[in-house]
């Protein structure tokens, strides 16, 4: 698959040089789906643009998303007509957005669609991760058809978990791409 290709969905005030999507994107070519703002995100502007970026892309597309990058997908997904394009998604660390502190920060994004993903998905949770509880990890997983993946203790799976270029991330994105086929 073309890198270019392979889309890379950050969250709310985007990700950071020292974020693994930062270095993916340096260090493997993977393009960032730049949105107009960041800092406060309006879910029909940050779908719009993921739509625009699917349809002119020049051929399938891979999602990579964090935190609200994974609302993000789940909700362009149950509203897109251009799904089809989507050859799969990895998902990590999604921000609950229905919680009350996180729904005050973030306004607009609640609820999360909870619709199972029209295209092959796994989403990798961690169990101290300070925006999304494990279970509701687990549970958006299991309403999106994806499968899930305990990364164990590694906060939101951030720059500030110190995961550096996150090869484990690769790898699993890499295996996954190469089952799929």
């Amino acid at each position: 698959m073309n890198p270019s290709n392979i889309l890379l969905l950050p969250g709310w005030q985007n990700s950071g040089p020292g974020h693994w999507q930062s270095r993916w994107e340096a260090l493997h070519g993977y393009r960032r789906v730049e949105q107009h703002d960041w800092m406060r995100p309006l879910r029909g502007d940050w779908s719009a643009r993921l739509e625009e970026t699917v349809v002119d892309a020049d051929g399938p597309v891979v999602l990579v998303a964090h935190s609200l990058g994974c609302i993000l997908a789940a909700w362009w997904a149950a509203h897109t007509a251009h799904a089809h394009r989507v050859y799969g998604a990895l998902l990590v660390a999604p921000g609950d957005v229905e919680r009350p502190d996180l729904a005050q920060q973030i306004p607009g994004w609640s609820p999360i669609a909870r619709q199972p993903l029209p295209f092959p998905s796994v989403l990798v949770g961690s169990r101290d991760d300070p925006y999304c509880g494990f279970e509701r990890a687990q549970g958006m997983a299991q309403s999106w058809g994806a499968r899930f993946i305990d990364c164990g203790a590694h906060g939101h799976i951030n720059a500030e978990s110190g995961l550096g270029d996150w090869p484990e991330g690769r790898a699993l994105l890499l295996d996954w791409l190469g089952s799929q086929s």
